[in-house]
């Protein structure tokens, strides 16, 4: 029997900490038409339940949703009871984890979501909410572009400028550039230009020559000069171009490493030769041709199991929602007493046959 407590939400202990932020398409997302919060919001929740579904209605959208971070920054209950309580306000309708694949750039890969509702809604609610979010297209990421200032450019933008006249002031006429011969250097060149990266349309380093030359400062074994990085960056490019992002190619390059890497260059060309993924086909969105696609699949609040959402009611799965029998319900059939016959039956005979000897 379930007791109300109309007492109000408890409020979440200020911390002087940031809230932790998930990894790019991670984390927490509100779902639309929120109504503005109140102090009764989760007062029919258990204590437990009201204190962090009061600390994850306050996290902004994009923070960290995993049970270790919430039990990090609050300071009340450990991740097993953060874990249990989760659970329940997946019951109670207030949160759904989704597992999404996102294409962006030719490039298809799973992240985990959870959608949060400050009111607490239905079975038929959610499975609408999510039908809309997969059919929903996803923009295109715009690009940004780099402006490279003017040399006359200044950090005050009110200082004046020095090829612009003051106002009211006679224009000053400016001499013709002189050209000046170049010197001659005293010691002739003697060594190779570096190498340059491949800098792509955008006049950059690519990702794959960032993430070689970050490798010395993950992993000191494995530094790499520059020559090293422009050498490698276009195996590199190929892990890029089949799916994976700068952390896995990082954790596939540093893990397991040997006491002693003798030549680091020989030792990541080999591993970005013989470890290299799968390339996954990418299916397009049947919405718009050249958008990224969008799946959904819902995951079991109890046991992560991921499914369509018509097949979970109040977030489980079947199995979680179906109790497991109870042997005390449900006894055995009655072979013990067949058993108990046979071997009378059989102590009888043995006794008749010592009774003959």
């Amino acid at each position: 029997m379930v007791t109300q407590n109309l007492s109000p939400a408890l409020c979440a202990p200020a911390s002087s900490r940031p809230y932790p932020k998930a990894k790019p398409g991670y984390g927490k997302r509100s779902v639309p038409d929120q109504r503005p919060p109140r102090e009764d919001d989760f007062a029919f929740l258990p204590e437990r339940e009201r204190h962090i579904a009061g600390y994850v209605d306050k996290l902004p959208d994009g923070a960290a949703m995993d049970i270790k971070s919430l039990a990090k920054c609050q300071p009340l209950y450990g991740q097993m009871a953060v874990g249990s309580a989760l659970r329940a306000l997946g019951v109670a309708g207030h949160l759904r984890h989704v597992r999404c694949l996102t294409g962006e750039g030719g490039q298809a890969r799973w992240v985990t979501r959870t959608f949060w509702s400050r009111a607490a809604r239905d079975n038929e609610w959610w499975t609408a909410f999510l039908a809309a979010e997969e059919s929903r297209p996803v923009p295109q990421e715009a690009a940004v572009a780099v402006a490279t200032p003017p040399p006359w450019a200044s950090a005050d933008p009110a200082a004046p400028r020095a090829d612009v006249p003051a106002e009211g002031a006679a224009p000053v006429a400016v001499p013709p550039p002189v050209a000046v011969p170049p010197p001659v250097p005293a010691v002739p060149q003697q060594r190779t230009a570096e190498p340059k990266c491949d800098k792509g349309a955008s006049g950059h380093p690519s990702i794959a020559f960032l993430t070689l030359a970050q490798l010395g400062r993950t992993e000191t074994r494995l530094a790499l000069s520059a020559a090293d990085c422009t050498a490698l960056e276009q195996p590199a490019a190929e892990w890029f171009a089949r799916g994976v992002d700068a952390d896995y190619l990082t954790h596939a390059l540093t893990a397991g490493l040997p006491a002693a890497v003798d030549s680091p260059v020989g030792f990541v060309r080999r591993r970005l030769l013989d470890k290299i993924p799968p390339r996954l086909p990418v299916t397009p969105a049947p919405a718009a041709p050249g958008a990224p696609v969008r799946r959904l699949m819902v995951e079991c609040i109890e046991c992560g199991a991921p499914g369509k959402s018509e097949a979970f009611r109040d977030g489980l799965c079947g199995p979680c929602r179906e109790p497991a029998p109870d042997p005390a319900a449900h006894p055995a059939p009655e072979a013990a007493p067949a058993i108990e016959r046979d071997i009378q039956a059989h102590v009888n005979r043995l006794r008749e046959q010592l009774k003959l000897r």
